[in-house]
């Protein structure tokens, strides 16, 4: 496929090369390989429970070695606000008041969102916020009709020229609503979190991977909340962030898989979802990494028990990773018996859910020891897993690869083929949802930072289809972060409780009791 000379120098400018826009390319013509799920991980099944006794033992863990560590809460948080709006998008778009009732609008369009949303007007965060800004500009509020109040109400949240909030960070919307007048951001409650579990002698440090054109709203944010949350604490904060990278951005292609081009002519270029922040997390350097979305917050009552899962999680990642480090370095050794061997290998197949491969068993010592230090010597990823309750989005799974190896991972329902009885059986059968709520070591036994580069499944990658100025395209994103990205770490999956997770995921979310104060 051949480009021209302004191709070249447009692909350059994204700091890609002409031969990874080939590869990338290459993907959309032969697709991407459907990952192969044998089983769904359930309860002592790949699952790890938990009771009083392992939950006290792990708490305990943490707290005895916390302050030993460097630890760092990571928290990808690049995204606008729109999809949070969808509905209200919509509704202010199409509605006309002198035309039909809010009534006959709502079972015509079935949006059962906006419903919802009517009924808990005074309880959302920016109820008082919008009345304020509708009487600035005049508008008798009281004296409205309901559909005229909702109507007046949304469009003065999304009026680009009002509150704009669909064109916000998600990180910076009022959230939660205190005593005082006081409403707090998700990022603000990140922070709150981050003292209660992520800090180490006394010093929180938060990186968190935004859009550049929101680096200054967060700044100030930050600046006008440090001071008073630091006070409440009695811990300080270290706050850094970052910006997904343009060489991470992909090209799009058309149905037939040639360059999609602009108006103009030129390449169009897209972000590459969230496996694209893998280089943010590579470049971090901590001995434990917590990752949490930035709308997975609750209100502060709730905030002890989310922090004692946090926690355990921690502590979990301490104890095996002291383990497999005593290990690592008893194969280093010169002499390694075949008691030492055994206690290895039950190690990895009891303790770190490794199916060890049938071959092993035929192995020369030598190729036993090189098996098992290669199995232990990788970045290890402690991740919660809460019942499925039909959220949408990815769960945990034993997958067979080419060879059929059998791994655990975070698998997605985009990489299944629902075309096959069996597989779609299999995610039918699953138990428990990803709620993305990590925690990460990423240093070898002694002591150096893993390219986490070299632990990916670039097979794991998605291609979507999308639109750009009313034509269709093809995308392609890369291996996801906690799925395709991290498919050749040691993985555990820990099961917790569903108040860990309190995504925002549409406004009305923000309703429900963990983002409620009264």
């Amino acid at each position: 496929m051949s480009f021209t000379e302004n191709d070249i120098i447009q692909i350059e400018s994204h700091d890609l090369t002409l031969t990874a826009v080939r590869k990338q390319i290459e993907i959309f013509e032969t697709g991407i390989p459907h990952t192969n799920i044998s089983d769904a991980a359930t309860l002592n099944h790949g699952i790890i429970p938990l009771n009083d006794a392992s939950i006290k033992e792990y708490t305990e863990t943490f707290e005895a070695e916390k302050d030993k560590k460097s630890i760092l809460k990571f928290v990808p948080a690049s995204g606008a606000a729109t999809r949070m709006f969808k509905f209200l998008f919509r509704f202010v778009e199409e509605y006309n008041a002198n035309e039909q009732s809010l009534n006959s609008y709502i079972n015509k369009t079935n949006l059962r969102e906006l419903s919802l949303f009517m009924v808990g007007l005074e309880k959302f965060p920016f109820y008082h916020q919008v009345l304020e800004l509708l009487k600035s500009k005049g508008v008798a509020y009281d004296t409205l009709s309901n559909q005229e109040k909702i109507w007046h109400f949304s469009k003065a949240m999304l009026d680009e020229n009002q509150l704009n909030f669909g064109n916000q960070p998600k990180g910076l919307l009022p959230f939660h609503d205190y005593k005082n007048n006081h409403i707090s951001t998700a990022f603000e409650e990140h922070l709150y979190e981050a003292a209660l579990y992520a800090s180490s002698n006394g010093v929180a440090k938060l990186h968190f991977t935004i859009s550049e054109v929101y680096k200054n709203k967060f700044t100030q944010e930050f600046k006008s909340i440090q001071s008073q949350i630091e006070e409440n604490t009695g811990v300080k904060f270290d706050i850094s962030f970052s910006y997904q990278q343009q060489s991470t951005d992909t090209i799009a292609v058309t149905l037939k898989d040639r360059p999609f081009r602009d108006s103009k002519g030129a390449l169009f270029f897209r972000p590459s979802g969230h496996g694209a922040l893998l280089k943010n997390l590579n470049a971090l350097d901590a001995d434990i990494i917590f990752v949490k979305n930035i709308d997975n917050v609750v209100v502060y009552k709730y905030k002890e028990e989310v922090a004692t899962y946090k926690k355990v999680l921690a502590g979990i990642l301490l104890k095996l990773q002291s383990k497999a480090f005593e290990y690592l370095h008893q194969l280093d050794s010169e002499d390694v018996s075949e008691a030492t061997l055994n206690t290895i290998e039950n190690f990895l197949t009891s303790e770190l859910s490794i199916k060890i491969s049938d071959e092993y068993k035929k192995y020369a010592n030598r190729y036993k020891i090189e098996y098992l230090q290669e199995k232990l010597n990788r970045p290890i990823r402690i991740c919660g897993m809460v019942k499925n309750e039909g959220e949408p989005g990815g769960g945990p799974f034993w997958v067979k690869d080419h060879k059929s190896n059998q791994s655990l991972q975070i698998v997605e329902s985009a990489q299944i083929n629902l075309d096959d009885p069996k597989q779609e059986n299999i995610l039918k059968n699953a138990t428990h949802f990803n709620p993305v709520d990590l925690v990460c070591g990423v240093k070898n036994y002694k002591g150096e930072k893993f390219d986490l580069e070299q632990y990916v499944d670039h097979n794991a990658s998605f291609i979507t289809k999308k639109t750009k100025n009313g034509k269709d395209l093809k995308a392609l994103e890369l291996p996801g972060l906690w799925n395709g990205s991290m498919a050749d770490w040691t993985t555990i999956f820990v099961e917790v409780p569903i108040i860990t997770f309190n995504p925002v995921k549409t406004v009305n979310d923000l309703l429900k009791t963990p983002h409620q104060t009264k």
